[in-house]
């Protein structure tokens, strides 16, 4: 991972990046979210576990964080006899393509602020710099 802007620019990057980029997601955060893309059909908690060679509860930390960050949705699923189930799937990919544009375009708009914040400071302290000299 990239510790600074101008490494994150020069890496090939790919658009699964923006998961790690945008969120912070891990490698398996990743896996996950392909795993249920590349279902036919909402997948439980143990069944992407499964498919992930991981234990329950390690996919079920990254089912979370991707539900905090809106890639995936659940459904809770009913049984005729009572009790339930949870199933997960991809959201649509042009809500979390306008979502993360959203989110580009506000780190965008405090990243000019803080620069005109950086600018106004240190153009005044030189300023101020010249006048005492």
């Amino acid at each position: 991972m990239a510790d600074s802007m101008s490494e994150y620019l020069q890496q090939d990057m790919e658009c699964e990046g923006l998961l790690e980029c945008l969120h912070g997601l891990k490698q398996l955060d990743k896996e996950c979210f392909r795993t249920l893309v590349e279902s036919e059909e909402p997948l439980t908690i143990d069944e992407v576990a499964d498919r992930v060679d991981r234990e329950r509860s390690t996919a079920y930390r990254s089912i979370q964080r991707l539900l905090q960050t809106g890639f995936i949705q659940k459904e809770q699923i009913n049984y005729d006899q009572g009790g339930y189930y949870h199933v997960y799937y991809p959201t649509d990919p042009k809500q979390v393509a306008d979502d993360m544009q959203r989110m580009l375009n506000d780190w965008y708009a405090k990243m000019g602020q803080l620069i005109q914040e950086f600018e106004d400071k240190y153009d005044q302290r030189l300023e101020e710099m010249a006048v005492e000299s």
